[in-house]
């Protein structure tokens, strides 16, 4: 079984996962979270996003986050920016990364833009364009790559389209989103081999959800195709506002710990990494969604 040797985590849990949490958590709490999560050896962090306040009020104080957290050298802090005001607050705020997302389905795209896609891609073309000018890299997402709540099946070629116009527009990477958590070993396997004729493998990163149960299942399928860029959220944290049922994305812990048996280096701490995740599940009033760190904690109590 080929593997990389090296997976690259991107931690998503502080913008995807607490942005789909029905209260508001404090600035101090994002702040803390953040730096443990860094602490923890994690390299890459989504802190946050720059959209309105009014569609996504979690997010509000992101500015306030950027400013608070310790700045970990070698650690790259992200947000998504959707548009232009977005992006020139991203700016203002110091980021390292930003983030724009489309989505493979027009319904989909329509729920969670206000717009089609087409539209969506004249909203990113001048921020791709700002961000190029500032030297700062842009990450894109794609969600329902492996099913969508309103149209079911999602073809592999629709997505390969969209990963490909992405890249064009100067995109570094691409996330593609289970959005539903739909996708099977064998359809995420599928949709890694279109999309990898359009953009190479080494560009992709797996963002699995785990309603079904799938999602490690899923990532150690497209590992095996080479994918070495995998997003997953402290605790299981998340969700998704316009996809009604689909669970948080898989949880940081368990992915990190199936990594770790495989020998597969990530330079992330699974006890650090597990604190961090109880700090945020105690602060929401709710158990970890991670098997691994309930099973920890159970070893700890006996």
């Amino acid at each position: 079984m080929q593997l990389p040797k090296h997976v690259k985590m991107v931690e998503v849990g502080p913008r995807d996962g607490l942005q789909n949490e029905s209260g508001v958590v404090s600035t101090e709490v994002k702040i803390r979270l953040i730096d443990q999560l860094a602490d923890a050896g994690l390299k890459w962090i989504e802190a946050g996003s720059f959209v309105s306040p009014k569609r996504v009020p979690q997010m509000a104080d992101t500015a306030q986050v950027m400013a608070g957290i310790k700045r970990s050298e070698g650690v790259h802090y992200g947000v998504l920016t959707p548009n232009m005001q977005g992006f020139e607050a991203a700016v203002a705020a110091g980021v390292d990364e930003v983030a724009i997302f489309a989505a493979a389905t027009e319904t989909f795209s329509q729920k969670n833009l206000n717009c089609s896609i087409d539209q969506s891609f004249e909203r990113f073309a001048p921020v791709c364009k700002a961000a190029r000018v500032a030297g700062i890299p842009v990450r894109g997402y794609i969600s329902c790559v492996l099913g969508c709540p309103y149209e079911g099946d999602v073809m592999p070629k629709v997505v390969a389209d969209v990963a490909g116009r992405l890249v064009k527009m100067g995109c570094r990477e691409i996330s593609l989103g289970d959005t539903i958590g739909a996708g099977t070993p064998a359809s995420a396997q599928a949709m890694i081999e279109a999309v990898s004729q359009v953009v190479g493998v080494e560009y992709l990163a797996a963002h699995f959800h785990d309603t079904y149960g799938q999602a490690l299942a899923n990532i150690l399928a497209v590992l095996q195709q080479g994918v070495a860029v995998i997003d997953s959220s402290v605790g299981g944290l998340g969700g998704c506002p316009y996809a009604t049922g689909a669970t948080g994305n898989v949880a940081s812990e368990d992915v990190l710990y199936m990594l770790d048996g495989l020998g597969v280096q990530t330079g992330v701490d699974l006890k650090a990494l597990s604190e961090a995740g109880r700090f945020i599940c105690f602060e929401l009033g709710r158990p970890s969604a991670s098997k691994v760190s309930l099973a920890m904690a159970g070893r700890r109590n006996r």
